[in-house]
C-alpha cells in the first residue's frame, strides 16, 4: 500500500495505542498464568488434585479494578484518554491508577508509529512492530517478576528466522541462524563460567532466549553492539538505583529488560551506530 510516511505513521500509531493496552493486559497477566500451570504441574506429578478455580486467561475475566474489584466499562478502558478522563484514578473507589499502564501504551505507539514512519505500510513494518511490542511486553514483565517467558521468547525467535527467508529484516538467513545460535551459546558459556567460579546464578536461561532471538533478527555482527548497549545501560541504572536505595533484596537486577532496550535501540540506530556511539 502506497501511503506517505506521515499517514503510515498515523495508522500504526492509533493501532499502537490499541495494541499497548492489551499489552498491559499481556504483561500482568502471562506471568500470574504462568505460576498457576506451574503449581498445576507440580501438584499433577505429586498425585494431588487443586481446588478448581474461577477461568483466568488473557481474554477473562474481564479488566477490574485491583483494589475494589470495580469492572472496568468499555469507556474506562480507551487507552491514554480514560486514564486522562478519570484523572488517574479508579471512577468506583477513587485509587491511583499507576501511570505505567498510559505510559506503555504510548511507548507501543511510539514504537509502532516509526515503524509505520520508516517501513510504510508494509509487511516489514507490521514484523517490526510486532518484534517491537514483544520486546518491550519481556522487558516489563522480567522487570516486574525476573522472568522472560518462553510463551515470548522462542516465538520471537522462530520468528526472526522466518523473516529472514522473506528478506523483511535484510537479514541474510544464513547470519540469523547463526545470530540465534551465537546468542545462545555465548551468554550461556557466560552463565556457566561465572556459576562455577562464583557458586551462583547470574542470570536465567531466558537471557539466553533472548539474546538467542535477537541474533535472529540482526545477525550474528549484531551481538557484540548489543550486549555492548545492554551492558552500560545495566551498569548506568545499577548504579543509580544503588545509590538510591532501589535495588532489590539481593541486589539483583534482571538483565531481560537492557537487552530489550538495546534491541530496541538497533531497530531504530542499526547495531552498528551503537559501536561507533562507544568509539570502537
Amino acid at each position: 500500500m502506497d501511503l506517505s510516511p506521515s499517514l503510515s505513521a498515523s495508522l500504526f500509531g492509533v493501532l499502537g495505542l490499541l495494541i499497548g493496552s492489551f499489552l498491559n493486559v499481556v504483561i500482568y497477566r502471562l506471568p500470574v498464568m504462568l505460576e498457576a500451570q506451574w503449581k498445576a504441574e507440580c501438584a499433577d506429578m505429586a498425585g494431588q488434585t487443586l481446588p478448581s478455580t474461577a477461568p483466568f486467561n488473557l481474554v477473562v475475566p474481564r479488566s477490574r479494578c485491583q483494589k475494589c474489584s470495580h469492572q472496568l466499562s468499555w469507556y474506562e478502558n480507551i487507552p491514554v484518554l480514560s486514564y486522562l478522563m478519570l484523572r488517574g484514578k479508579c471512577g468506583h473507589c477513587q485509587t491511583p491508577i499507576s501511570l505505567r499502564y498510559p505510559l506503555i501504551e504510548l511507548a507501543t505507539a511510539a514504537l509502532l508509529a516509526y515503524c509505520g514512519w520508516r517501513w510504510g505500510a508494509s509487511p516489514a513494518a507490521l514484523v517490526w512492530s510486532g518484534f517491537a511490542a514483544a520486546l518491550l511486553t519481556l522487558g516489563m514483565i522480567d522487570w516486574d517478576t525476573t522472568l522472560l517467558p518462553d510463551d515470548i521468547t522462542l516465538p520471537l525467535a522462530w520468528a526472526g528466522l522466518m523473516v529472514a527467508t522473506q528478506g523483511w529484516t535484510q537479514v541474510p538467513l544464513t547470519d540469523a541462524l547463526w545470530g540465534a545460535v551465537g546468542g545462545y551459546v555465548s551468554l550461556w558459556l557466560v552463565y556457566w563460567g561465572f556459576k562455577l567460579a562464583t557458586g551462583k546464578e547470574g542470570m536465567g536461561f531466558g537471557d539466553f532466549k533472548l539474546y538467542a532471538a535477537l541474533g535472529a533478527w540482526f545477525g550474528w555482527q549484531a551481538l557484540v553492539p548489543i550486549i555492548l548497549m545492554a551492558s552500560v545501560i545495566g551498569a548506568i541504572i545499577g548504579i543509580a538505583m544503588k545509590f538510591s536505595s532501589g535495588l532489590r533484596e539481593g541486589g539483583y537486577i534482571p538483565f531481560g529488560p537492557f537487552l530489550a532496550g538495546a534491541g530496541l535501540t538497533a531497530m531504530v540506530t542499526g547495531p552498528q551506530a551503537i559501536l561507533k556511539v562507544a568509539g570502537l
